[in-house]
């Protein structure tokens, strides 16, 4: 009980202020305090994959889960960005976009950030938490929605994309990259009029965003998975109850389809991206998971290339 007690104690305040900080990156940058971010490291390159002197097929931007704190992929996403660009070399790749900084700031960059690492580790993953339920908040999303629209857009661009050039865009989400992605329709339609599909895996977001100006909404999704399911029943918008929600009036449009990766679960050693788990044909959950986003690519986009793996 003491210990119970203790926990309490120490995470009450931790909570708090990072319901304050993670309010504060978007009020920044909605009153021009701050200047988002836009030079990447030393040896972080703006895309990856397709060469950027001729027009991919498609440009890819990947958006982490909650573990993302730098420009460099988490481990999980870095292996699925690895195995996207293996797959299907004709993509332009972007894994370096910051989904839980309007600012577009690594969290694990900032001197304070990095002593909390060493010492609260679970700080870290409360900070992007936070960030999620900010940009899922009515009176935050259009801002939040705007600047990491805007971040994205910039990225394309340093990366080659040209806007209005007819390159299809495609927002690939794990867990709760898909509130980001969902949110950046808009301005990303605005910025760079180009044709814009939405994947999400796992995905967890609370239905609200406006995906009119999405082609298409994949929802790459499993019985095994708890978490997003959470999210489904947490966020009323999500409820087919509530038509008018932007998640049900995509999904009348007929923009939306789901695809099955039972028994997948989000986390762990038989999540979507475990390398580990096989299935009954031999392949992985990676592979799956790999095979099924290249799939609705190539599909959507009529890509030059080819693929073994039909859609599950």
């Amino acid at each position: 009980m003491n210990d119970y007690l203790l926990w309490v104690c120490a995470l009450g305040p931790a909570l708090l202020a990072e319901a304050l900080l993670a309010r504060y990156e978007v009020l920044a940058y909605s009153a021009g305090w701050r200047t988002p971010v836009t030079a990447l490291p030393d040896g972080v390159p703006y895309a990856r994959g397709a060469a950027a002197d001729s027009p991919p097929d498609a440009y890819l931007v990947y958006l982490d889960g909650i573990g993302k704190r730098r420009f460099r992929d988490t481990r999980d996403g870095g292996q699925l960005v690895k195995a996207v660009i293996a797959a299907a070399p004709e993509l332009r790749v972007l894994g370096q976009v910051q989904p839980y900084s309007p600012l577009a700031d690594p969290l694990a960059d900032r001197p304070v950030w990095a002593w909390l690492r060493r010492h609260v580790g679970l700080l870290l993953f409360l900070h992007n938490v936070m960030q999620i339920f900010v940009a899922a908040d009515h009176r935050y999303r259009p801002l939040y929605n705007r600047a990491v629209g805007s971040q994205i857009a910039t990225q394309l661009r340093l990366a080659g994309y040209r806007p209005g050039s007819g390159v299809p865009v495609v927002l690939l989400s794990y867990s709760g990259g898909a509130q980001v992605a969902t949110g950046a329709v808009e301005e990303l339609h605005t910025q760079l009029r180009s044709p814009l599909t939405v994947i999400t895996l796992g995905g967890f977001h609370n239905g609200a965003n406006d995906l009119t100006h999405a082609e298409q909404v994949h929802q790459l999704t499993s019985a095994g998975d708890r978490i997003e399911r959470v999210g489904t029943w947490m966020f009323p918008q999500r409820w087919r109850l509530l038509r008018r929600s932007g998640w049900n009036r995509a999904r009348r449009a007929g923009k939306l389809t789901v695809h099955r990766l039972d028994p997948a679960t989000h986390l762990g050693p038989r999540s979507y991206i475990s390398p580990g788990a096989r299935l009954p044909d031999g392949r992985s959950h990676l592979d799956r998971t790999t095979d099924t986003v290249v799939s609705i690519i190539r599909a959507r986009h009529g890509a030059t290339a080819t693929t073994d793996n039909p859609l599950p």
